[in-house]
């Protein structure tokens, strides 16, 4: 199983929303080096549910629940298919994050603008864990 970091303005997309959809087509995502982590992405891999701009914090985990297909916005592009898995007891913020050696080399802190990211093993687990402080 793989890990990653998906992004979304919770004005735009939210967490409660993807509750609520029960599922949702990640799509119009337009950079290639996010597109190649979507076209790797596997069923069942997790995904940490990120809030970028207003937020900034990690507050879910996603599954994946269908791999990449063409973008229904712009074929030309991937798209994958996302459930929710579960709400973190509490959100692990950015700021929390950048100050955490165990986190300082994430993308989220060293690439902080791509907004489909790898998490190690690791770092995936250990903001599981900060998420139940």
């Amino acid at each position: 199983m793989n890990y990653w970091l998906v992004k979304s303005e919770p004005d735009v997309y939210s967490w409660e929303d993807l509750i609520k959809d029960k599922k949702t087509t990640w799509d119009g995502v337009r950079n290639f080096q996010a597109r190649n982590n979507l076209k790797a992405m596997k069923k069942g891999d997790l995904a940490l549910f990120y809030y970028s701009n207003e937020g900034k914090a990690i507050v879910g985990i996603a599954k994946i629940s269908q791999e990449s297909f063409p973008d229904p916005t712009d074929s030309n592009w991937v798209a994958v298919e996302l459930k929710p898995k579960t709400k973190l007891k509490n959100s692990v913020e950015l700021a929390t994050i950048k100050k955490d050696k165990r986190l300082e080399r994430m993308v989220l802190v060293t690439n902080s603008r791509l907004s489909v990211q790898p998490v190690k093993p690791e770092e995936f687990d250990w903001i599981l864990a900060l998420s139940e402080k």
